[in-house]
């Protein structure tokens, strides 16, 4: 019986990594001035927890949480938090690659932080992938109303002119991050799912649907050999010495 029971486990256990491997993966990147809450803010997400005397982040750190967005379907969120310190900038600009979603972080409390969003967005469009969405977050709404420095107005401008939704939260008693990052989610898979429709449709239109890119590629590769060597007999790796042997190459 017990060997019995191994192998249900081992079967139940390879069919859940079976479905996990299915679950499409995205990666999110946390952009903001330090000392904002982007830390918190993902904390809160994750775990559900708060630190109140939480120290700045020094480079990059990342979780990973399995979302559920339209039709039941689930998607998982690497969210990476990055260092808000300018001398830390070159380090976490390397890990923003390959990210398709971005959360831009500031405090309502400071006038300063709302001011270098446009700079993060800068950051987020040059070194995320090429139609990354967007989410602009103004954090820490629990403080008390004179101390607020920038409107919900100001946000929401700013999130109208730059094409992004916009959300205001706080970290601290959990006021709308499920929300901003549930939010942020399912418009990436929206996106998402429409460049993949936008691709499927391109290599119909090519003829491509038969076969995959490599196999087109490896087509097209003969189709340029054959070529090259009806113009030279020799065929193009004797005509390649020929040249180099002659100067004219380049290295």
């Amino acid at each position: 019986m017990a060997s019995v029971s191994h192998s249900i486990a081992s079967e139940s256990t390879m069919a859940s990594q079976s479905v996990e491997s299915t679950i499409t993966l995205y990666k999110i990147v946390l952009l903001g001035d330090s000392s904002v809450g982007k830390s918190n803010l993902l904390l809160r997400f994750i775990r559900n927890t708060f630190i109140l005397d939480s120290k700045p982040t020094i480079g990059v750190e990342f979780f990973t949480k399995t979302v559920q967005i339209e039709n039941n379907k689930l998607v998982k969120a690497q969210i990476w938090d990055t260092a808000g310190q300018e001398r830390y900038q070159f380090i976490a600009s390397s890990y923003y690659r390959k990210a398709v979603g971005a959360a831009l972080v500031y405090d309502v409390s400071s006038r300063k932080s709302f001011e270098h969003v446009a700079k993060w967005l800068k950051v987020a469009e040059e070194n995320c992938e090429p139609g990354c969405t967007m989410m602009l977050i103004g954090n820490k709404i629990d403080l008390p109303s004179e101390n607020r420095q920038v409107t919900f107005r100001d946000g929401q401008e700013f999130a109208e002119r730059n094409g992004m939704s916009f959300v205001e939260t706080s970290a601290l008693d959990s006021t709308g991050v499920s929300v901003a990052f549930q939010q942020l989610v399912q418009e990436i898979f929206w996106v998402q799912s429409q460049k993949e429709e936008e691709e499927r449709e391109r290599r119909r239109s090519l003829g491509m649907d038969g076969g995959s890119l490599l196999d087109h590629a490896e087509e097209k590769k003969q189709d340029n050999l054959n070529s090259s060597f009806k113009l030279n007999p020799y065929g193009p790796r004797q005509d390649h010495r020929k040249r180099g042997c002659c100067g004219g190459g380049s290295s």
